[in-house]
């Protein structure tokens, strides 16, 4: 009794916080700290996010990408920290959307949710297409652009089922990938490592003299990638921190146990791959292009690379998943703020589920459309999928900008979580890191390709950029809404 008293009142603080911060709520406060840095797991997702990249970043940079996954995990926990101060003062649904909105002022919110929204839209299309091999792999059929697209749309359709039957069911199936994912990946590191290793430790510090101009370091930047496209989902934990009990210590919880636990995965994956390649010099040389294949069928054999695609695979479906209920409650928060078309359509949540239904569907037919465009127009959509990281970084230094902008104007964090006197430090160099590692996503590395293809990302950014302007100058969506607004350094 006591207990289900004390959880009703922690419900109803958790309520009068956001009622302070200008808003009421319907969804259904259900979800523990472990589910909620589930959904941030399984987001970043260390199967999905080592494997996709592994063997191209080997193969650019040698064993030494290797260290990439440190420094990028460093350099995106002050990320993590920063949106920790915010969540803990803002827990509030969609994430950078709302926190933008607080530090800065609409128009930057504004422009902070577009970005991020298109990111998203497009990860979940990305991810789902990169499940075709491994699920084609897994039923014994031969994977292939039609196949690949037809996987990707039951993929996103089946998310889009599981995340409209509600909170609960999204916060289990996101435990139960969490679950199955870092036991995975523990068990196959594991065995790769006492069984499969046909690499010395000192390999990770050999170059095999791969150069550009004459210096590897151009090669270790490209292949730094691997960590870069990697190290993002524990923004999802806030994303959802109206679900969340006492969110103003939990969520920032959870987004360091995400970067903390899902980057030891990581690295662990990362460690255990390089070192049971059974050639290195075929794999950079190109004479080996799917490593991954190459060291699954050696050390599993036909039965045992099965299973290894059914964890694999439960990986991608989580992963989906959680992207899918990011995008949504990102559009919801938008629709509350009355700051787009269809609004009063957008913000409604389920009755039965207390979920955005019509923002879940809308997060579901858009990566769909994405998935068809892209088997007709294969090289365009490339570029566009190269963009959505790219994109979720920009996202990410807005808010981080966001933050130090405020506290030039005389921000003072007041959430459970803050970093004091550290705050000033921390926030001017996870900007300088984020601006460093956009500059080396989007810088061209192909000089004999034409150059629509060497600044391509940049130029598919500049188009969703020009796209928001125009529609923010046009349709003016940040004045309907009655919102607070740059409050946080207006009212410290």
């Amino acid at each position: 009794m006591n207990s289900s008293i004390s959880a009703t009142v922690a419900v109803d603080q958790d309520a009068e916080q956001l009622r302070a911060l200008g808003y009421t709520s319907n969804f259904e406060r259900s979800m523990s700290l472990w589910q909620n840095f589930a959904l941030g797991f399984t987001y970043l997702s260390p199967v999905v996010g080592v494997y996709t990249l592994f063997g191209l970043c080997l193969a650019a940079g040698g064993p030494p990408m290797f260290w990439s996954y440190l420094l990028v995990g460093f350099g995106q926990m002050l990320v993590c920290l920063i949106f920790c101060e915010v969540v803990s003062q803002y827990p509030i649904s969609g994430g950078v959307y709302p926190w933008a909105r607080r530090l800065v002022g609409k128009k930057w919110a504004w422009m902070v949710g577009w970005i991020y929204a298109i990111s998203l839209c497009v990860t979940i299309a990305a991810v789902a297409l990169g499940a075709g091999p491994y699920i084609a792999s897994l039923l014994g059929f031969e994977s292939s652009p039609v196949t690949n697209t037809w996987v990707a749309m039951v993929l996103t359709a089946i998310a889009t089922v599981l995340n409209l039957s509600g909170t609960k069911l999204l916060a289990r199936v996101a435990m139960f990938g969490f679950l199955c994912e870092l036991v995975g990946a523990l068990l196959i590191g594991g065995y790769l490592l006492i069984f499969e290793r046909h690499q010395p430790l000192s390999v990770l510090f050999d170059t095999f003299d791969i150069s550009i101009d004459g210096a590897y370091w151009p090669a270790f930047l490209t292949a730094s990638l691997a960590g870069m496209f990697l190290y993002y989902g524990f923004e999802a934990c806030g994303d959802v921190a109206e679900e969340t009990p006492n969110p103003s210590r939990q969520v920032p919880k959870a987004m360091r146990m995400t970067i903390w636990i899902g980057g030891a995965a990581s690295i662990f994956a990362a460690l255990a791959l390089i070192l049971a390649v059974p050639d290195m010099v075929a794999v950079i040389s190109g004479k080996d292009k799917d490593p991954m294949s190459t060291i699954f069928g050696a050390a599993f054999g036909p039965v045992g690379s099965r299973v290894v695609m059914a964890v694999i695979t439960v990986s991608f479906v989580s992963c989906v998943l959680s992207l899918q209920a990011s995008a949504s409650r990102l559009l919801y928060a938008y629709a509350r703020d009355e700051m787009l078309m269809g609004s009063n359509v957008l913000k409604k949540l389920s009755p039965t589920t207390h979920v955005p239904t019509a923002a879940l569907v809308v997060c579901g037919v858009l990566p769909a459309i994405i998935v068809c465009v892209g088997f007709y127009l294969q090289n365009a959509i490339a570029l566009v999928v190269s963009f959505a990281a790219i994109g979720i970084y920009l996202a990410f230094q807005m808010i981080v900008g966001g933050a130090l902008y405020a506290r030039l104007r005389g921000w003072r964090p007041k959430g459970q979580f803050n970093m004091g006197r550290w705050g000033w430090i921390v926030n001017i160099a996870a900007l300088c890191y984020g601006l460093f590692a956009i500059v080396n996503m989007s810088w061209p590395r192909t000089p004999d390709a034409p150059w629509y293809v060497n600044y391509g990302i940049v130029l598919v950014g500049a188009i969703v950029i020009l796209v928001g302007i125009v529609y923010m100058t046009l349709f003016r969506p940040y004045e309907k809404g009655r919102a607070p607004a740059s409050d946080a350094w207006r009212n410290r």
